[in-house]
């Protein structure tokens, strides 16, 4: 028997709304290695997205490697898998790869090639070993496929999808090759599953390659018992699948993840079947704030806003606060009230969400406008129109004039 840990989306280095996320990071990454000491887990997998940046800071970087550091030297048994995702330099990820392993630390940044050019998939196939150091799994340990990591398919119809579906079809093939009774198939990926219910901030990242890229869960062939997904941050399973799951990321990335339960998933792998499945949920350490919970007018949002009971713990730990307000046009010095109105909170602003009212009659309609009537526009008229699309109302003439007195000035120190 072998316990496994599956984790993803660390996003470290991120920035929440410019507020340092250090803290809660090295919150996690303690609980991280404890739950690995507490469970007894042999294998950690962490599916992509380590850092925030493909060129993360020289801090960031010590607290990924000093994780590893102290997760194995804690934990001897411990083999860990770390693949890249679309955030991580892949070469850069790999750099400490040789000395890593010696620590059964395994590193896949780069999908390796052969001679030929075909995909080198002995160099991800990873053995995974019991405490007794018998072989119980093969790892998949594919990272962020990125175009020429996959095997191009002529004439296909989606090159992506059925690229990906071949990748993993050729991999597991191999990794059946390798098998022996009792032996296990699992796979890691750092990609958009099909179905996958996704926050705001997941919408962004899904248009990698142009919103072409959701992979099916039949691409996963039925010998894999287990398929670790990382890139969605929202916990779920995959087409109804369960054994084909994204374990979320362990922070709040966006106020849209709010009411996301961040989780790893923990199970082991015996007989070529998955047991004692269950999902650990991560503590908070930073509470993220929505007031008023629905978008409200400005009076509103201020009485609310001061109703709030201060937060006494200590300013590391302080709430983050979304304020969500709806206006119906341009509100000076909005920032100034709402600041006005925390003070004293201990809460941090780490946004401020304004929608504003419609009375228009088709608040669905999408006025275009083709390329030559767009050339005719003047630039005061093309403010004019997104003054009306966004307030729905038209501009002030006081404002017009700002703008073009600023217009002939710009014009004149070009002259």
């Amino acid at each position: 028997m072998i316990r496994i840990l599956h984790t993803a989306d660390w996003h470290i280095g991120q920035l929440f709304y410019e507020y340092d996320r250090t803290y809660e990071h090295r919150q996690f990454l303690e609980w991280l290695i404890t739950t690995l000491t507490e469970e007894e887990i042999d294998v950690l997998l962490v599916s992509g997205d380590i850092f925030d940046s493909s060129n993360p800071s020289a801090a960031s970087i010590k607290m990924f490697y000093s994780f590893l550091n102290r997760a194995v030297t804690q934990n001897p048994h411990l083999q860990i898998v770390v693949t890249a995702g679309n955030h991580d330099s892949a070469s850069r990820l790999e750099s400490p790869k040789p000395l890593l392993e010696s620590s059964h630390i395994h590193i896949v940044g780069i999908v390796e090639k052969d001679g030929e050019g075909a995909v080198d998939y002995p160099a991800i196939t990873i053995p995974l070993r019991s405490k007794e150091g018998d072989i119980e799994v093969w790892c998949i340990a594919a990272p962020f496929l990125r175009l020429g990591d996959y095997p191009s398919i002529p004439d296909a119809a989606n090159p992506y999808v059925e690229g990906v579906g071949a990748f993993y079809k050729d991999a597991a093939s191999f990794a059946v090759s390798l098998k022996e009774p009792g032996h296990s198939i699992i796979a890691m990926g750092h990609l958009h599953a099909q179905q996958a219910e996704v926050g705001d901030l997941d919408k962004m990242e899904r248009l990698i390659m142009g919103g072409v890229e959701c992979v099916s869960a039949s691409a996963f062939s039925d010998d894999i018992r287990y398929v670790a997904l990382g890139h969605i941050h929202k916990a779920q399973c995959i087409g109804g699948q369960e054994h084909v799951r994204y374990s979320g990321s362990p922070l709040p990335i966006s106020f849209s993840e709010t009411n996301y339960r961040h989780q790893v998933i923990v199970f082991d792998m015996a007989n070529d079947a998955i047991e004692n499945f269950k999902k650990i949920e991560i503590p908070v350490t930073v509470p993220l704030m929505r007031v008023p919970s629905v978008h409200s007018s400005l009076s509103e949002a201020l009485a609310s806003l001061s109703q709030l009971k201060a937060f006494e713990g200590d300013p590391y730990t302080a709430p983050y606060l979304e304020a969500r307000i709806l206006l119906e046009g341009p509100e000076p010095g909005l920032r100034h009230k709402i600041e006005t109105a925390l003070a004293d909170k201990n809460v941090r602003l780490a946004k401020i969400d304004v929608r504003y009212k419609s009375s228009a009659a088709n608040p669905g309609k999408v006025d275009t406008v083709d390329p030559e009537q767009l050339n005719r526009l003047k630039p005061v008229e093309v403010l004019q129109k997104v003054y009306q699309v966004k307030y729905d109302t038209p501009i002030p003439p006081t404002l017009s004039k700002l703008y073009l007195q600023v217009e002939q000035e710009v014009n004149q120190l070009e002259a």
